[in-house]
């Protein structure tokens, strides 16, 4: 079974990087720049074929990540090719178009996935809305109620459970959370809830509140177009909120998860049929797409940053300098990637 998940995860993530990747490759060509390589994965080459456009396609051993080699992707680096055929030489407008292309498709990916997965199987909302809470836990003594519609957590507007669920895990002051609640009656209120808090062996906290949350199905074109436009955008935004934790301390690292980590959900996922599945693989290509827009060196966001910075000085960065932004950035991502796989190994087993 541990095989079957394992291919699993490496098709998901294929499929992501590909369609990743294409977005990067289809508008250099269209562009007219030079191409060396189109890859799928890192590491050895364990595949390649060469075209009759002369790009070297190929597939290699490490199922993470991908790249398309570029010439001139900073600056003119060939001798042997044309000036024009640089991508720095291309028009501003067509570098960014370029850089962001990878991030689009995964985005449009995800959109399609989630209404496709909506119109034939159906899909359910989670609600910010109470169905039942139990008895004796800290939402009953803090006066929650059933029907009370969750409207704010610590100040925070809440339109959806996840954007709720990702500011139910940040870290509150004494461990206390305000949740702004309209009673069926329509009277609005403010009530704090202390959760209570539990620690596995691994050391990771498990906070407990005690509610049950209402759902709503979802069926037909429409409403599935609707369910696919709202739920990438609170998935985005709690990612966003998921990235703001992070650097303000409010969410810990033990939180991420890495290729361990997504082998776990994709062998607990298996069961839940082809739905959930697409559902999975919509999630993670937001991810990477969001993560990859972020301006950070390395990736596609921090490039189009340096862009951003050459339109409003009116000459570019200096290519030497933006060649070792890249490269710290691009060696802190791997740390962190190795921290995170660790960390992963040691939950997992």
């Amino acid at each position: 079974m541990w095989f079957i998940s394992l291919l699993v995860l490496i098709f998901i993530l294929g499929i992501i990087i590909l369609v990743h990747e294409f977005g990067h490759f289809i508008w250099a060509k269209i562009f007219k720049v030079h191409i060396y390589e189109f890859s799928i994965g890192m590491g050895p080459i364990i595949f390649t074929h060469k075209g009759k456009d002369k790009i070297a396609y190929n597939l290699r051993a490490i199922p993470i990540g991908g790249f398309v080699s570029m010439a001139g992707e900073v600056y003119e680096d060939d001798e042997k090719i044309p000036k024009k055929s640089f991508m720095c030489n291309k028009p501003w407008w067509q570098r960014i178009i370029i850089l962001v292309a990878g991030v689009f498709n995964n985005f449009v990916l995800a959109l399609l996935l989630l209404f496709l997965s909506a119109l034939i199987w159906g899909a359910t909302i989670s609600l910010p809305e109470v169905r039942e809470v139990a008895e004796g836990s800290p939402m009953a003594n803090a006066g929650i109620m059933a029907d009370d519609k969750i409207l704010a957590i610590n100040g925070r507007n809440v339109s959806n459970w996840d954007t709720a669920q990702i500011l139910l895990i940040m870290k509150s002051d004494n461990n206390e959370y305000t949740f702004k609640v309209e009673h069926s009656n329509g009277e609005v209120e403010d009530i704090t809830v202390i959760p209570e808090v539990s620690e596995d062996e691994n050391g990771t906290e498990t906070k407990t509140f005690g509610v049950y949350i209402k759902t709503e199905e979802v069926h037909g074109f429409v409403a599935s177009l609707k369910y696919a436009f709202s739920k990438f955008g609170s998935i985005v935004h709690s990612m966003a909120l998921t990235i703001e934790g992070l650097f303000t301390g409010r969410i810990s690292l033990q939180a991420l998860s890495g290729p361990v980590g997504m082998y776990e959900v994709v062998d607990q996922s298996i069961g839940y049929g082809i739905s959930y599945m697409l559902y999975l693989v919509a999630f993670l290509s937001i991810n990477v797409g969001f993560i990859n827009i972020l301006p950070f060196p390395a990736f596609d966001g921090g490039r189009v940053l340096f862009l951003i910075i050459e339109k409003i000085k009116g000459s570019p960065v200096n290519s030497k300098v933006e060649n070792i932004c890249h490269m710290i950035g691009f060696i802190l991502l791997i740390i962190l990637m190795i921290y995170i796989t660790i960390q992963d190994v040691f939950r997992f087993f």
